[in-house]
This record gives structure tokens, sequence and C-alpha cells, in this order.
């Protein structure tokens, strides 16, 4: 029988980056890219987050949590870039991936917790919005180690016990 270290170690396939989106500032259009410099403590190059804090240098949401949303508001999946987050990824459970170091492109990022949604949603997504995105607005993760991430990364969860958070 597995322990659980075992079972919380062991994913069935890597994911892949989706989209990728950069804020420059609050309350500007998100801009989709098809790469993204990140640096190590401070987040996405190009975005207002930046240098901010290091536990939410970049915000991550599930791919197939788009459609649940759209379905959740009546609609059709929701673009990402009204979610206001930095990388959209497919195939891995985002939860599974809070306290853990992962690999995405040439970076090494480390789950801090949950992406809550923000207020503006509701403004975004309609009446409703803000509660829809709850439990689903995604997750937010430091930058471990600087580097470039592309459309169509792997993200792979690195094989190391779950590292403690500050």
């Amino acid at each position: 029988m597995d322990s659980l270290s075992d079972l919380l170690a062991r994913f069935p396939y890597p994911g892949a980056v989706m989209w990728i989106g950069r804020r420059p500032a609050r309350r500007v259009a998100v801009i989709p890219c098809a790469s993204a410099t990140v640096h190590a403590g401070r987040g996405l190059e190009g975005d207002h987050y930046t240098g901010g804090s290091g536990a939410r240098g970049i915000t991550i949401v599930q791919a197939e949590h788009l459609a649940v949303l759209g379905a959740l508001l009546r609609r059709d999946p929701i673009d990402p870039a009204l979610l206001r987050r930095n990388l959209v990824v497919a195939g891995v459970n985002l939860q599974a991936l809070k306290g853990r170091r992962f690999r995405i492109g040439t970076a090494v990022l480390q789950g801090t917790g949950p992406c809550p949604p923000c207020s503006r949603m509701e403004e975004t997504l309609g009446p409703g919005g803000y509660n829809a995105m709850r439990g689903h607005a995604g997750l937010n993760a430091r930058v471990v180690e600087g580097g470039t991430i592309r459309l169509g990364d792997a993200v792979i969860p690195m094989l190391a016990e779950l590292t403690e958070l500050d």
C-alpha cells in the first residue's frame, strides 16, 4: 500500500502552458504573449505585480476551470484575459502544487496558496462573477529560479518533498 507521501508525489501526466498574460498596470487590458521572462523572488517581467510580494509573483489558473466558470455564469468558457492571471495551464491539478516546487520552461516556481478572486470579477464577469470564481480562481506561485516560460511548456512537479512555506 502506498504511503500518503507517495501519493502526494505522484502525478499522472505533466501539465502544459496554454496561455500567458502580462498585466502592465491596474485596470488596463491584459497583454497575451507567447513567452515571458520571470525573475526569482520578483515575478513576471512587465507585470504590475513584479517586485511586490514574492509569494504572489505569478498567478496561475487551470484551463479546465474556464469552462466551469462559463457554465456557472451560463455562457461560453471564459476568456483568460478577463481573469487577469499570468498563466493558464492544463492537465495538472493546481491545488496539488500548493507547497510544491514545479518546473515550467527554464523556471522553477513554488505554489504558495490559492489566488482568491477580487471584487473586480463582479464587474468583469457580471453578476455572480465573484462567487463563480470562488474555488476556481487558481494558485499563487513564487519564482524560485528565474527563466523563460513559453506557450506549450510542460508543467512538471518536482520530486522533492513538499516544501514549507514562509
